[in-house]
């Protein structure tokens, strides 16, 4: 099971580069995760190429208004995502800066919350990759999550 992380435009501010670099770093040992940056742009533009890419694919949309889920309840969707036979993509859905339009919402099969809070789309992919590292080091038994 692939797992890729989408993202509209490349991060700018230094802090979330070496964030987002530090976690696909981690990652690799864990499996297939994969960071796919389409070009920045307007929400129905961002959606309309967030939906071509990931025809197919398992979606989930982050968004602040989609359902909370603890770490747990993350890695435990993850187990029984690797149970499916028929599953070959996950991809997680980061938008515009002014987020997803409601076509892509429908259109996605999930919708989850990093934060309640509105977050910068660059800090949520660093949040998004961190959470993604610490399902992956709770399903080996590994200590980083606590």
């Amino acid at each position: 099971m692939r797992i890729r992380v989408f993202v509209a435009g490349k991060p700018a501010l230094d802090h979330a580069r070496r964030g987002v670099e530090e976690y696909l770093k981690r990652l690799r040992r864990y499996g297939n995760f994969e960071l796919v940056v389409l070009k920045a742009g307007d929400s129905e533009t961002v959606s309309a190429h967030l939906l071509d890419r990931t025809e197919g694919h398992l979606r989930i949309a982050l968004d602040e208004r989609g359902k909370a889920l603890t770490t747990q309840q993350w890695a435990d969707a993850f187990g029984q995502w690797e149970q499916r036979g028929d599953l070959k993509h996950v991809s997680f859905l980061i938008g515009a800066s002014d987020g997803h339009t409601e076509a892509l919402r429908r259109a996605s099969d999930r919708i989850w919350q990093l934060s309640s809070l509105t977050l910068q789309h660059e800090i949520a992919l660093v949040v998004l990759l961190e959470q993604l590292y610490r399902v992956a080091t709770l399903r080996k038994g590994e200590p980083y999550h606590r």
